[in-house]
């Protein structure tokens, strides 16, 4: 099976990915559409030309790669995709070859944790409003949405309901991973995944909902309809 995971940034991408890495017979990738986004773009981020030498920039190579037959022993693939990394140049006919689920979060939590690595972040830094372009492309061929508050709530039965929904078995070990990182980490990581190197399982339950900052309030306004629309597909975990 091959598995495309659509999030958007600080949702805990990271943490489903090593999930799904702790399987065993699941091959992972780390974002890999980022070099050529930032190619495509011009956009200023954290490590831009490390991230740019460490990856295709064409999305054509990146495409052929993500849909080359996976290596021998592997059952599954597991893609860790940002949303917002598929702009209007990037085609998307590949996408319905992929179990498609999309992982979100609620976009107050997203902007206070996105703002503290990265100042005054817009709608189109975070992804909700692809995340929601790409769901109704593949609605149809049986996409699963997951709110990622629930995998904190309560890990095993929400991996469990997202496994059965995509007919994968669950196993006990996605629910823990070694501390350090990934051999399939991207350069970025050391940037932005330290939280993550320092966990062996998912986090506790999520508190309050945080303050956003009065600047970014018109930002969460236009991101609620997208994420809103999501949580309604979303599976229902017990």
């Amino acid at each position: 099976m091959r598995i495309a995971m659509w999030s958007g940034p600080r949702n805990i991408s990271t943490a489903m990915m090593y999930s799904f890495a702790a399987r065993g017979d699941c091959a992972v990738v780390d974002e890999p559409f980022y070099a050529a986004y930032l190619h495509q773009t011009g956009i200023d981020h954290p490590m831009r030309d490390e991230i740019i030498a460490s990856q295709p920039t064409n999305t054509q190579d990146v495409i052929a790669n993500l849909t080359a037959p996976v290596r021998d022993g592997v059952l599954h693939s597991y893609h860790k995709h940002m949303a917002q990394h598929m702009t209007p140049d990037v085609p998307r006919r590949w996408i319905h070859a992929f179990r498609n689920v999309f992982l979100i979060r609620h976009p107050a939590r997203v902007i206070a944790s996105y703002a503290a690595k990265r100042e005054n972040p817009t709608l189109d830094d975070l992804g909700f409003r692809h995340q929601a372009e790409i769901y109704d492309q593949v609605h149809d061929d049986g996409a699963v949405v997951i709110d990622s508050s629930d995998i904190r709530r309560n890990p095993r039965a929400a991996l469990s309901a997202l496994c059965h929904a995509i007919d994968l078995p669950f196993v006990d070990t996605m629910l823990k991973w070694p501390k350090g990182g990934h051999p399939a980490d991207g350069v970025w990581a050391k940037h932005w995944y330290s939280a993550v190197w320092n966990s062996t399982g998912f986090g506790a339950p999520e508190g309050p909902m945080p303050e956003v900052p009065a600047p970014l309030l018109p930002t969460l306004k236009e991101a609620l309809p997208y994420y809103n629309k999501l949580r309604a597909s979303s599976l229902c975990i017990g």
